[in-house]
């Protein structure tokens, strides 16, 4: 098989730059070790920044996201069982969040990709990049009993934090930078009306908690647990319970609980490696990076990839520009720097941190304190959770 540019990873970052080149002519094979239905069963991140909602308008894939997703113009942060509102609008001069399923949108990107026959193929095994810093680098791949060939001129990571392709990269030319975080999240996802129009970002005693959404009928909460903690030592009754603590009484008191559909624990981990390129191998979202979720910036960091390497191919192909190609790395961790940097300080400023002093919870509270009474400090909150410019 011969191709432009082979896409490793048929998740939203893989699917999206796959959908893009397509309609500039640019010819692309994704390939996916899973199956289409295990990758939509993933439950995922759903507030989903401006750039990212206009670049899936670009890609012909944002009809359903527009009419289905509900458009959030701020967020609530509790503290001491105090609700302080974020007016996003006000402070980000006019723009907003859209909040729809990241799960939503990889269905929207199949579907659109089979409206065009694009070429995704899935339960590709073994596969492996080769000849990464030659002209002619090629993936193989196996798909039953036969291994397959693709000769490209470029290759795409976007196969996550676990994928081949970051691990294909010397470890002598690669630097990582790595933040563990000594906690993690337990999410539930429940068929009740959410408690809030807007999400609610709670700081508590016990613990972090959050309350998000995925539809006026589907709910999405969080609390903060010990990384030791199992899913199997949470019952629902328990999780409500322990949710209702760390919210406001006001929220708690309307709270609607049910069985949980689906229930996990998320490590928090930040990771950033260096450079995204090499070679003719480019690595995009969480084969790169990846964040706390406390800032919503994960999917939206990897759709900033996209964007800078979409147009970067798009100047190589019809203009024999290859300078978006050479500068990809700089520019795209640029602006993951800055998403590290705003979703650690969401993450340090509620969270509860295990053997943390009373000096450490001073800080926490005046950093609060700061924000609620500075239009200056809004206006820094909300342009980083819309989404700072690409």
């Amino acid at each position: 098989m011969k191709t432009q540019v082979c896409i490793i990873g048929g998740g939203p970052s893989g699917l999206l730059l796959s959908q893009l080149l397509h309609l500039q002519g640019i010819d692309n094979v994704v390939l996916e070790k899973h199956s289409r239905e295990y990758v939509l069963a993933r439950i995922r991140a759903g507030v989903i920044e401006h750039g990212f909602a206009k670049l899936m308008q670009e890609a012909q894939c944002g009809e359903r996201m527009q009419r289905e997703g509900q458009v959030h113009e701020g967020f609530f942060i509790a503290n001491a069982g105090v609700l302080h509102r974020v007016d996003l609008h006000k402070y980000s001069g006019g723009n907003t969040v859209i909040v729809y399923g990241q799960t939503e949108i990889t269905r929207d990107l199949y579907e659109a990709r089979d409206r065009m026959k694009g070429a995704v193929i899935h339960n590709a095994e073994d596969v492996r990049p080769h000849e990464m810093t030659t002209a002619t680098p090629y993936v193989t791949y196996r798909l039953g009993d036969e291994v397959v060939r693709v000769d490209c001129d470029f290759i795409v990571g976007a196969d996550g934090f676990h994928g081949v392709s970051r691990k294909s990269i010397p470890k002598t030319v690669l630097t990582e930078y790595e933040k563990v975080y000594p906690f993690g999240w337990l999410g539930v996802l429940s068929r009740t009306p959410p408690v809030s129009e807007e999400l609610i970002y709670s700081r508590h005693e016990r613990g972090f908690a959050l309350c998000s959404l995925r539809s006026p009928v589907l709910s999405r909460y969080y609390v903060q647990v010990p990384l030791a903690d199992k899913v199997e030592d949470w019952s629902d009754d328990a999780f409500w319970a322990e949710l209702k603590h760390r919210l406001p009484a006001e929220v708690a008191a309307r709270l609607v609980t049910g069985p949980s559909i689906e229930k996990s624990i998320a490590p928090l981990r930040s990771f950033v490696a260096e450079p995204m390129r090499y070679g003719n191998l480019f690595l995009a979202g969480d084969a790169a990076h990846i964040v706390p979720p406390t800032g919503a910036r994960g999917l939206n960091s990897a759709a900033s990839d996209i964007y800078y390497l979409y147009h970067a191919m798009v100047a190589y192909y019809k203009r024999s520009d290859a300078s978006g190609l050479e500068g990809y790395s700089a520019k795209a961790l640029a602006r993951v720097w800055k998403a590290q940097r705003f979703s650690w300080w969401m993450t340090t400023m509620l969270h509860t941190f295990p053997g943390s002093i009373e000096y450490d919870h001073k800080l926490q509270e005046t950093e609060l304190a700061y924000l609620f009474s500075s239009a200056a400090a809004m206006s820094s909150l909300a342009e980083n959770y819309v989404g700072l410019p690409f």
